[in-house]
Order: structure tokens, then sequence, then C-alpha cells
């Protein structure tokens, strides 16, 4: 039996310090995304049929300001989620609060804004003064860049999308040794009262 509750123990704690590694992992990814996404901020494209410049930013596609601030929001609650677990060992009343429900939260942010700049990415085009089409990435590459906007928008939507399954596979792990535990408690509890019926019928014929 205590080499069963030690075993149970440590495969918990296991459980516990992959699952707070991911989620620095996935803050730490939430955050490139963030930045990367941001600094794709400045492309001056020049349109094939002589068109006036036009600059484009993250800021031109809703989409793209979501991701930058759906993944922003989530590394900074995933570094709550990181100190209430590590510091707090999540006993804490508040941590016992928070925890799920940043598990929830952070997920939800990181997939809806990534689903959202997957979609904006599809379509990455703009109005001209002409009242034609131009797309983005091809007026770029046209016009002698290396279409670093199109790449850095990229980058960053899977950056954004590595961050959601990292959080994800915390989340878990998270909730693996709980119900571990929890169904140790209930075969435990059932056995004990088992055993007590055994002995209080027991006792009761001889008497």
């Amino acid at each position: 039996m205590c080499e069963d509750e030690k075993s149970s123990g440590s495969s918990s704690k296991c459980a516990n310090a992959i699952s707070v590694a991911a989620r620095i992992g996935g803050m730490g990814l939430a955050v490139a995304s963030a930045a990367l996404m941001a600094t794709a901020s400045q492309c001056t494209i020049y349109a094939a049929y002589g068109a006036r410049p036009r600059t484009v930013t993250y800021s031109s596609y809703a989409p793209f300001v979501f991701l930058v601030v759906a993944n922003a929001m989530a590394a900074f609650l995933s570094a709550i989620a990181v100190f209430l677990s590590v510091w707090k060992k999540g006993k804490d009343k508040v941590a016992r609060i928070l925890l799920p429900l940043i598990g929830a939260a952070v997920p939800a942010l990181l997939y809806s804004s990534t689903g959202a700049a997957f979609a904006a990415n599809g379509d990455l085009t703009y109005c001209s003064a002409y009242g034609k089409r131009v797309s983005v990435c091809a007026a770029d590459a046209y016009g002698g860049g290396s279409s670093n906007f199109c790449s850095q928008v990229r980058v960053a939507i899977y950056l954004s999308l590595g961050a959601a399954i990292a959080v994800s596979v915390a989340e878990v792990l998270r909730s693996l040794p709980f119900m571990a535990l929890g169904g140790g408690g209930s075969d435990s509890d059932s056995s004990s009262s088992s055993d007590s019926g055994g002995c209080d019928h027991g006792c009761h014929h001889k008497h």
C-alpha cells in the first residue's frame, strides 16, 4: 500500500512538473508570436500597374490585432498560472479557483485568435485607389521585397498555434493527477467501508 502511494505521489509530481514546463513553453511561444506579429508592421507595397505605394501594417487587419492582444493576455495569464502552480502549489484557495478558469481561458484565447488569423492570412489584399484588389504578398515580392510582412505573419500564426497546443497539454497533465487521486480515494473509501461493514456484521452476529 505504501509503495503504491509513493508511486502515485511520484507520478503526480512528475506530471505537475511537465505541466508547468509546458505552460512556460506556451507562454514563451505566445510572447514570441505577439512580438513577431507586432514587428511585422512596416511593409511598403508597390503595385505592378503603377499605383501609389501603400504601407501595410498588422493593424490593417483586425484578426492580426486580435492575435497580438490575445497572445499577450494568454502569456500574462499563463504567468499567473505558473506562479500559482509553483509557489502556491495549487493548494491555496485562490489557486483552486483561478487555475481552472485560467486553464479554460488561455486555450480559448489562443485557438480563437489563431483560427481568425489563419482565415485572414488566406486573403491578404487591399483595395487600391483604382478600385482593384492588390495582393499584399505578391505585390511586395514584385516590388523587389522579400515579403517579410507575409513571412512574419505566417510564423507568428504558427507560433500562436504551438502556444495553444502547449497550454492544452499542460492543462491535461495538470488534471491527470487529480483524477487519479480522486479515483484512488474512492476505491480506498469503498474498500475500507466494505471492510468496516464486514467487521460490524460479524460483531453483530457474535452478540
